[in-house]
């Protein structure tokens, strides 16, 4: 098989596996990655179809979890700004777009293992400015999760609220994020093979993160992934 394609399975696995365990990730992991191996006009595309299917299993999973209304604020502000992200996205020029994604996740990936502790944000107005600064990564890079992430912290989610609410927060994005790619014709027969090729990729993921959530210590492997999304995030700005 192909070098690159075998790659490309790897990383949607890799994502798959890191979501599937810690409850976000996909599209840091694989937006770290993907870019530079495959392009971002394929990669931005193919993860959303790669985040859609993994966060309704997700959702799925922890369904009785979730608050409602603890994310109708980030969902409805985040559909506002999807489509300006997504605009933005398709008319940046690659080598210009990567610079930005790489800050996106070195700054989140320092801010998460520093530490760094905000105060609880109690006003329903801090949702829809946290929902569409998400919303607006989530067009343009399918990294919607750092804004959503800090947010939850800052609430002070339970472990399972906080894969519930993230996991539905993701998706009603994701299927604007589909919709307006849909619409802006960037669904290409590139995206739909990468997509069918490593969709066993996604569903061994989910799966094996599910098993090992059992008894591994999701923050320990959470670290690493940091470490790792730091290094590799500054390479995309180098």
């Amino acid at each position: 098989m192909n070098p690159v394609l075998l790659s490309t399975m790897f990383i949607i696995f890799l994502g798959c596996f890191t979501q599937s365990l810690t409850g976000f990730s996909v599209a840091l992991v694989t937006m770290t990655l993907l870019p530079s191996l495959i392009g971002l006009q394929i990669a931005t595309p193919l993860v959303t179809l790669v985040g859609i299917v993994l966060e309704v299993m997700m959702l799925v999973r922890y369904r009785e979890s979730i608050k409602l209304k603890s994310i109708l604020g980030l969902i409805a502000s985040a559909l506002i700004a999807i489509p300006v992200g997504v605009i933005y996205f398709s008319r940046l020029d690659e080598n210009i777009a990567l610079f930005p994604l790489g800050t996106i996740i070195t700054v989140y990936a320092l801010y998460a293992l520093i530490g760094f502790r905000l105060p609880v944000l109690e006003h329903p107005a801090w949702a829809w400015i946290f929902g569409f600064v998400g919303g607006l990564l989530g067009g343009a890079y399918n990294t919607s999760g750092p804004p959503a992430v800090v947010y939850g912290n800052c609430r002070k989610w339970s472990p399972q609220e906080f894969k519930s609410n993230l996991a539905g927060y993701f998706l009603v994005g994701s299927l604007m994020v589909v919709a307006t790619h849909w619409l802006s014709g960037n669904f290409t027969s590139n995206v739909w093979f990468n997509f069918w090729v490593t969709l066993p990729a996604l569903i061994l993921g989910f799966l094996l993160g599910q098993s090992m959530d059992k008894w591994l210590n999701p923050e320990t492997f959470r670290r690493i992934v940091l470490v790792m999304l730091a290094i590799l995030g500054v390479r995309l700005i180098m």
